[in-house]
């Protein structure tokens, strides 16, 4: 009997633990700090399109982006299955360099291959765990862009550079900006203070120590219906979280990642 309801309580934990309960102690964000995130969440949705003067995902309201002011976006054919798809937008209006990755494709194997590519333990970065694909992810995104961001932010020494992205992509800006901030020379030296993450509904992919250490740089956005998993190190578990489909509540929860 012990056994049967450890097992049901590990399985809970699992597979039916939301971020509900881990955020019914946190506290409300205020306006000012959560400002940013409709814009942000609204540059992450035009990288799903392959052309923003013609959209076919677009919100109410349409992207309120600048077509002319998209320095580049990179699809699967350019990342060569290394990375999502994402996008360079420079964002006059906010003062503000924005680099946003899309999120999981459903029927792409090489946004399977960064997932799975996984071991508990595997990976370690600046004295902590990381998910081994989207540090790769990551790391191959800095490589091809890092002089592209740090020529932009020579241009505009008051904008800020902000990284945003969604699910998957979430995972990759979070892992992204960590190695940033660990090569600020090759981005001219950038202060810390110019420097910010938002995640939309990220996998978790860093270790606890990690996740304080980075916490006054990256941002997590997560509903209160989130499927909150302890890591990508089960391929079972993967496949379950890829086919079900919860309901969400209109409630959203704005933290420190």
């Amino acid at each position: 009997m012990c056994i049967l309801s450890a097992y049901a309580r590990w399985a809970w934990k699992r597979c039916l633990y939301t971020a509900g309960h881990e955020s019914e102690s946190w506290e409300l964000a205020s306006a000012e700090e959560f400002q940013p995130v409709p814009r942000l969440y609204r540059c992450m949705l035009a990288v799903y399109e392959d052309d923003l003067r013609n959209p076919i995902w677009a919100p109410p309201g349409s992207y309120h982006m600048n077509r002319d002011w998209v320095i580049l976006h990179k699809d699967y054919k350019e990342t060569y299955g290394q990375s999502t798809s994402y996008m360079i937008y420079l964002d006059h209006e906010n003062t503000d360099i924005v680099l946003a990755i899309r999120g999981l494709h459903l029927g792409n194997q090489s946004d399977y291959a960064i997932l799975f590519d996984n071991k508990l333990g595997q990976t370690m970065f600046d004295g902590g765990y990381v998910h081994n694909g989207l540090l790769n992810a990551a790391r191959w995104v800095f490589d091809a862009e890092h002089e592209v961001l740090k020529d932009l932010l020579e241009r505009n020494p008051t904008y800020t550079l902000t990284f945003a992205g969604h699910s998957l992509g979430a995972g990759v800006v979070a892992l992204l900006t960590m190695v940033e901030l660990q090569n600020q020379d090759l981005l001219g030296n950038v202060e810390r203070k110019r420097i910010r993450c938002y995640t939309l509904a990220p996998a978790r992919c860093t270790s606890l120590n990690l996740t304080i250490k980075y916490a006054t740089v990256i941002n997590s956005i997560v509903l209160q219906v989130e499927v909150s998993v302890g890591g990508y190190s089960s391929p079972l578990l993967n496949t379950y979280l890829l086919l079900v489909h919860r309901p969400l509540r209109p409630v959203a929860m704005y933290a420190m990642w």
